[in-house]
């Protein structure tokens, strides 16, 4: 059989941690013996985006009809792109499936009707999605999509940084990487006991008590600099909820940021009401939390013995995640599940 990963780049990325899911993806999934196809765009550039559209896209599947399964990385980050890729694709005799990144409906196109009803389309046009968690699935289910769907679970994080055990003469501390413009939270924070560091582009010229910057790394080097005992997953402008859009946004998605520190052997807090925050509790990974700033009393009250078999079950998860595991695991989920409905 065979099979294909597709995906879309931009030109030009800059030193963030944007790409490293979906080229961990493509990494891992090419040693299962998938076929790499990529296309570049440039994002700034709609002739560009065109030209790709309608001459590069349908030129190269004319040229490579004799495929049976194609797994699209969603989104391209261009309406025209994935509009001609997933039109020509299925006129191919090929099966298309979606491995969702976003759902731009829930994200950054929230309670936009027309766009929602494209993006719901392009899904049900696909034979089956690769979702991130239940939550995101109830949500499509309850808006129309009807083609199969199989969660994630966990997004993988490829590294070959040496896990270690958590330096306990640091606890409690905390780690949160991101982009900082986004992180308007963390100007309002302040710790009696907890020491929070701070990893990212654009930092606040001050922080409050015990929260100090250090620096920006690539997503390949960071894990390098991580020695605190818990990473931070939260989205917002106040430690008190996640809110905005990227705050609701984590009612249905699966962070990045968490496969960073888990695949680092690190637990999580989370916000209490994150769809992870689940996958988090039940795998006994980390806490959530629904206020930030209960952290100094929530992390004095957490036992050395409970602590350090979180820090074992997130070394387990790192195994699993640095191998691709919960990529292969939803691939061969989903082709079982086509299969078996199409008998």
């Amino acid at each position: 059989m065979k099979k294909v990963i597709l995906t879309v780049k931009e030109t030009t990325t800059g030193n963030n941690a944007g790409p490293k899911a979906k080229l961990d993806i493509e990494k891992f999934l090419v040693k299962d013996g998938f076929i790499k196809w990529n296309f570049e765009i440039d994002q700034h550039s709609l002739l560009q985006k065109a030209k790709t559209a309608y001459l590069n896209v349908p030129f190269f599947l004319k040229k490579h009809p004799d495929v049976d399964e194609i797994f699209l990385q969603y989104p391209t980050y261009s309406r025209i792109v994935t509009r001609q890729l997933v039109k020509r694709i299925s006129q191919m005799d090929t099966k298309l499936f979606l491995i969702i990144h976003d759902v731009e409906s829930l994200r950054l196109h929230l309670n936009k009707k027309d766009y929602i009803k494209e993006e719901l389309n392009t899904f049900n046009k696909a034979d089956g999605l690769i979702v991130h968690n239940d939550q995101m699935k109830k949500w499509l289910i309850n808006n129309g999509i009807s083609v199969p769907i199989i969660t994630l679970g966990i997004f993988d994080y490829a590294s070959d940084v040496k896990l270690s055990d958590r330096n306990s003469s640091r606890y409690p501390s905390v780690c949160f990487a991101g982009n900082l413009n986004k992180a308007k939270f963390l100007g309002n924070l302040s710790f009696k006991k907890v020491q929070l560091d701070v990893f990212g582009p654009n930092p606040l010229d001050e922080y409050g008590t015990n929260v100090s910057y250090k620096g920006q790394y690539s997503p390949d080097e960071l894990p390098k600099y991580l020695d605190e005992n818990f990473g931070l997953v939260w989205d917002g402008s106040t430690p008190h909820t996640c809110d905005g859009l990227f705050g609701n946004y984590m009612r249905f998605n699966d962070p990045h940021k968490a496969s960073l520190y888990l695949s680092s052997g690190i637990p999580v807090i989370i916000w209490k009401e994150a769809a992870l925050a689940a996958f988090i509790e039940k795998n006994n990974i980390g806490l959530s939390v629904s206020d930030l700033n209960d952290m100094d009393e929530v992390l004095s009250e957490l036992s050395p013995e409970k602590y350090q078999q979180m820090v074992m079950n997130a070394q387990l998860i790192a195994k699993k995640s640095r191998n691709g595991f919960y990529i292969h695991q939803a691939v061969q989920k989903l082709e079982a599940k086509v299969a078996n409905e199409g008998k």
